[in-house]
């Protein structure tokens, strides 16, 4: 069931922003697990049709690192820190 917010979303208060990133994340996630594995599934039926999957799976893990770090251990959401 997706989490429900009580009052009306609002991008100022920390609570949301820290929620919406966190379900960004887990969009970025998703998106990194479901491209990845059909890559590396169509890499085993064809080795030579992706010559570049090896780097882009590094890359977009790198990002998702990135992202991750940022999010759980970077971001500060205090009231009256609101940058869009």
């Amino acid at each position: 069931m997706p989490p429900r917010w009580p009052r009306k979303p609002d991008r100022r208060d920390p609570r949301y922003r820290r929620l919406d990133d966190r379900m960004n994340f887990a969009v970025h996630v998703a998106a990194f697990a479901a491209v990845n594995s059909g890559g590396w599934f169509w890499h085993q039926v064809q080795p030579h049709a992706l010559p570049f999957l090896p780097l882009l799976t590094l890359g977009w893990l790198v990002l998702l690192l990135g992202h991750g770090v940022y999010i759980f251990a970077i971001a500060r959401y205090a009231d009256g820190e609101f940058t869009p």
